[in-house]
């Protein structure tokens, strides 16, 4: 993480806003998260601000939503923030930044699914909507969404690094699930438009279930595999059934076999994450470490 020299703080957003959108600039403005790339500000009842705080590449990701999600969230039943604004680099701020709509609810780290048969229906109602064939021209993945063969130095290097810190008590079982899904076909249809980040963080609960999906950055097309992994880190365990009959297609063996690959490496990542949390060290959170954990087990436990 690089995050910016500039200190952000409500004054500077109202100031961006009456250069630019000055229609928004009186409303109140209070912060409300401080993600892995961009610090989040509700602007009012309805809208936040996005702004850039680390990562040279949130810039990128910023105008990659505001150009294809509008025309995605159409055909969404789950609220996701909607661009409605951009906010061009200036002096006062060097990055671009955007105002989207609101979307209320707990992330899932910190508030898990209690309801699960309804959780299911809407995560299976949720990810049938968005994969959806892509258009010519849509977004490539940044080492997501394609072969898990691209992914392979990643995962040794997380399985290494969980090893080495005794967060991993069984890592063979670990790489067994990891080379099945390797081995299994690739995906043979057309592009799908995919979230590619469904982590716990990214997906918001109320009253016990899913009430909105956040943090479109990784918009792209390719396999839908990666997101079909959000399953196992999101739903308790006797939901899994219920996702897997109400998803559309219907998964065949190869598609569900390269998923649990993409949900071994997303638990390694968020058990790594959660662990720098506990102890303190930079770009740690502690809130993603218990669902990466209850996620590998339920891996290793249903391997075959």
């Amino acid at each position: 993480m690089t995050h910016t020299e500039m200190t952000i703080t409500a004054e500077l957003i109202r100031d961006l806003l009456r250069d630019q959108h000055p229609d928004l600039a009186e409303r109140p403005i209070e912060l409300g998260a401080r993600g892995w790339d961009n610090q989040l500000w509700r602007l009012g009842d309805d809208l936040a601000v996005r702004l850039p705080w680390a990562t040279e590449s949130a810039d990128e990701l910023l105008r990659k939503e505001h150009t294809w999600l509008p025309t995605l969230a159409g055909q969404l039943t789950l609220p996701v923030p909607v661009p409605q604004r951009l906010g061009e680099p200036s002096d006062r701020f060097p990055r671009p930044w955007t105002v989207t709509t609101w979307v209320s609810g707990e992330p899932a780290d910190r508030a898990p699914v209690t309801r699960g048969a309804d959780a299911a229906d809407r995560l299976a109602a949720f990810l049938t909507e968005l994969h959806q064939p892509a258009p010519d021209g849509a977004p490539r993945g940044r080492g997501r969404g394609g072969p898990l063969s691209e992914a392979a130095d990643q995962f040794a290097h997380q399985l290494a690094s969980a090893t080495e810190l005794g967060l991993m008590p069984d890592p063979d079982a670990v790489r067994a699930v990891w080379e099945d899904a390797a081995a299994a076909p690739g995906w043979a249809g057309p592009p799908l438009w995919i979230h590619a980040d469904l982590h716990p963080a990214n997906v918001l609960t109320a009253n016990g279930t899913f009430c909105g999906v956040i943090d479109f950055g990784d918009l792209c097309a390719g396999d839908p595999a990666g997101d079909l992994a959000a399953a196992w880190i999101l739903l308790p365990d006797d939901a899994f059934d219920r996702f897997h009959a109400a998803y559309r297609p219907n998964l065949d063996a190869a598609t569900l076999r390269r998923a649990r690959g993409c949900a071994v490496m997303r638990a390694l990542s968020g058990i790594l994450i959660g662990d720098a949390g506990v102890h303190g060290r930079p770009g740690g959170k502690a809130t993603w470490g218990p669902p990466a954990r209850t996620s590998l087990e339920r891996l290793l436990a249903t391997a075959h």
